[in-house]
């Protein structure tokens, strides 16, 4: 049974980064309900047998009015976002959804750490930006690494988000040399940070290469593998 899609213009293209992009679409058959964390499959006309399927998360929360915010980097040589960064306002794509699992869990009883690389940090974006609307009641440590300091999604927006809510801590990390040195440095800074603390709740979202060895960091400390929330896009 095929997915059900419909049609969704471009109300307005934002670069954040030299190299990411924001997309705000308004879906134009029905609004999409979702939670946190979900994303949505734009079915693009590009590749040898499209529609080309390519998942991108919401990155604010849902709107009255039913616009969604897609954030996404360009990718060399990769055929969806190369598309979607020739999209002018006005224009139409095809979605549906939303799908996914990455979600907040419905207790929140411990400090909850987020992890995101480069733009793994969409979706923790969205979460953040819910719960501070919803006002925070438990501590919160982001740890966001960007392959340079011109790429750090959000920067400005998470240190006012620290300076006004006491409960939320934010840790930006730059990592070059690509996922091994985004591991190390951000395991260094966890085991600084949480080693000898009572068990957090993690969230955890970028490439594989990225979050499965950070999953493992929290099974050896002895979490079980369903208390380690994660998300990949590749």
């Amino acid at each position: 049974m095929a997915e059900p899609t419909q049609r969704a213009s471009v109300l307005s293209i934002t670069d954040l980064t030299p190299h990411v992009r924001q997309l705000v679409v308004k879906p134009q058959t029905s609004k999409i309900s979702f939670q946190p964390g979900q994303w949505v499959s734009l079915k693009l006309p590009v590749g040898p047998k499209p529609p080309l399927n390519r998942a991108y998360s919401m990155a604010t929360p849902a709107s009255p009015t039913g616009e969604l915010t897609l954030v996404f980097d360009r990718v060399s040589g990769g055929l969806g976002s190369n598309y979607l960064y020739q999209l002018n306002s006005g224009a139409e794509i095809s979605l549906s959804g939303p799908y996914g699992n990455f979600i907040l869990p419905h207790t929140l009883d411990r400090e909850l750490i987020l992890i995101g690389r480069y733009t793994g940090l969409v979706p923790l974006h969205c979460i953040l930006k819910q719960m501070f609307l919803s006002a925070l009641h438990i501590p919160i440590l982001l740890i966001a690494v960007a392959p340079n300091e011109e790429e750090t999604l959000f920067h400005q927006e998470w240190l006012s988000m620290a300076a006004q809510h006491p409960l939320f801590r934010y840790l930006p990390l730059v990592a070059p040399c690509g996922e091994v040195e985004a591991v190390e440095k951000t395991t260094r800074m966890l085991t600084s940070l949480i080693g000898e603390q009572a068990k957090v709740i993690p969230l955890l979202c970028g490439t594989k290469a990225f979050v499965r060895p950070l999953r493992a960091y929290f099974v050896e400390q002895g979490y079980e593998r369903k208390e380690v929330k994660v998300e990949t896009y590749d």
